[in-house]
């Protein structure tokens, strides 16, 4: 009895050189579409046995514990008052998505890391990380906690703070990534024009 497996195989034998396409690394920024490329590209890089990245600074060890009702928040020095609350208010919109829902810890901690490089090479300022809050679980909010720690690490993340209730309230958070080198050449550009 031949399979879908056995014809699949001999339909590529007689293509002759098949290879896989390569990947891009970069977020997707069609509207709609940006979330799930995102997700799906970050699900299939925390999948892998390679690790994503030898230079992945985010620790994995020890982590404070986050109650599940106790909003994330952070705030780096120089980062305005008004554009902290407007992060906080959820008034930015948000251009790329993460759901870290049924991710072991070393996943999710590859899937952060390649995530807010991709975010910082397309140039997205806002981004959404979906981690629940981990209520009734034996370890309660275990990626919460984890996600807390780990975004301080990143020099390219200014803040943070819990989402609001439309985009998942305490069980996701608001991410506010710096400029990528070309966006903040574009603005210099244009400011000296104005001049």
């Amino acid at each position: 009895m031949t399979t879908d497996s056995d014809l699949f195989q001999d339909a590529l034998g007689e293509l002759g050189d098949v290879r896989p396409l390569a990947q891009e690394r970069k977020v997707a920024l069609k509207k709609g579409d940006a979330s799930s490329k995102v997700n799906q590209r970050a699900r299939r890089a925390a999948a892998t046995e390679e690790p994503a990245s030898e230079l992945n600074p985010l620790a994995g060890e020890f982590v404070q514990p986050v109650d599940p009702w106790d909003p994330l928040e952070f705030k780096r020095d120089g980062v305005q008052n008004g554009v902290y609350r407007n992060l906080r208010l959820g008034k930015y919109q948000v251009d790329a998505r993460l759901d870290l829902h049924r991710h072991t810890v070393e996943m999710a901690r590859r899937a952060v890391f390649e995530f807010v490089r991709d975010c910082l090479e397309a140039d997205v300022r806002c981004a959404l990380i979906t981690h629940g809050k981990g209520e009734g679980r034996k370890h309660p909010a275990l990626l919460k906690s984890c996600v807390n720690a780990w975004l301080p690490q990143l020099p390219e993340v200014l803040a943070f703070h819990s989402a609001q209730k439309q985009h998942g309230g305490l069980g996701a958070t608001y991410v506010l990534l710096r400029k990528s080198e070309r966006k903040r050449q574009d603005n210099l550009e244009r400011h000296q024009r104005r001049r």
